[in-house]
């Protein structure tokens, strides 16, 4: 299903494919982020404006599927020292989008949203592999859905990262959940990466096409209405949301919680769907809604570094 390949090593320059490395300046916060690695199209339009300029911040981009397309994407790396290890630059932060494997209502090729379905095997699979791709990248905190096969990502991609410490789910919804969820060891902490699950970041939620196969509602209802309902940005499925809808919360919570931790310096990983996500990418990279609709996302891992600084 992908429309192009990648097979790049951190820090290396091996690609198939077109590259594009077109200027956008981008308000990130209080300041604003460039893009200094090239971006690349996938079918997706979502990257054509793969640069963003500022005096003193940073961002690159990097790629790296799960799910069922099977694209394995990385563009760059988050330092270009020598060694293999990818060490974090002072004053930068690195933000990695991944996007869900395979799950069992994907494998029936049946609409989801929000019906919570866990990875097939071949989702578990490609998790693990999307977490090779990222795992020199340094990370201190992980956000994902309230869904598990958002979760279960997350967690099979950072059992194979390098520094092998452990994703732990803060349990904040009642004052005994933080009580009993409480780590009592300074050292057992700092290996440990709070891994905070919210709703905002799940799946737009389909309304009466959740649990209808895609193939006969297209036979029902006809390809040119299900494509507007799965493509288009403000048209709901029957009692679902619209993109717009699913980025009003998505983008409301990447601002309220995630942006902060950015600007502090802190490595985040999100894993979450492909429109939750198709939200946040559409905030940094000032799509509109013309230019997002009707585009097939063919991406899942999209790592953002900021360098932090003042900016004039």
């Amino acid at each position: 299903m992908a429309a192009a390949v990648f097979n790049q090593s951190i820090g290396a320059s091996q690609s198939l494919g077109h590259f594009n490395t077109s200027g956008l300046h981008q308000e990130f916060g209080k300041g604003s982020v460039r893009l200094i690695s090239k971006a690349f199209e996938v079918d997706v339009g979502l990257s054509k404006k793969g640069c963003y300029n500022s005096s003193q911040r940073h961002l690159s981009i990097i790629r790296a599927s799960t799910s069922q397309t099977s694209l394995i994407d990385i563009v760059s790396s988050p330092s270009h020292n020598k060694s293999n290890d990818s060490r974090k630059k002072s004053g930068e932060a690195a933000l990695i989008l991944i996007r869900h494997g395979e799950s069992l209502w994907n494998e029936k090729n049946l609409f989801t949203g929000c019906v919570d379905v866990p990875l097939t095997k071949k989702g578990v699979e490609e998790a693990i592999e999307a977490g090779k791709r990222i795992s020199n990248i340094p990370i201190d905190m992980i956000y994902t859905s309230a869904l598990i096969r958002a979760q279960m990502t997350a967690m099979l991609a950072m059992t194979q990262h390098r520094r092998k410490k452990v994703p732990v789910i803060m349990h904040n919804e009642s004052e005994q959940a933080t009580a009993w969820s409480q780590i009592f060891s300074e050292d057992t902490k700092k290996q440990s990466i709070p891994v905070v699950a919210d709703w905002r970041l799940n799946e737009r939620m389909y309304g009466e096409l959740q649990g209808l196969n895609k193939q006969e509602t297209a036979d029902r209802y006809g390809k040119e209405q299900v494509h507007e309902w799965r493509r288009s940005y403000d048209v709901p499925p029957p009692n679902g949301e619209s993109l717009e809808m699913c980025a009003q919360r998505a983008v409301a919570y990447f601002k309220d919680q995630i942006e902060p931790q950015l600007l502090a310096g802190k490595n985040v990983m999100i894993a979450a769907h492909g429109n939750s996500l198709r939200s946040i990418i559409m905030y940094l990279d000032k799509l509109t809604s013309q230019e997002v609709s009707f585009r097939t996302i063919n991406w899942n891992t999209h790592a953002l570094h900021f360098q932090r600084g003042e900016i004039h």
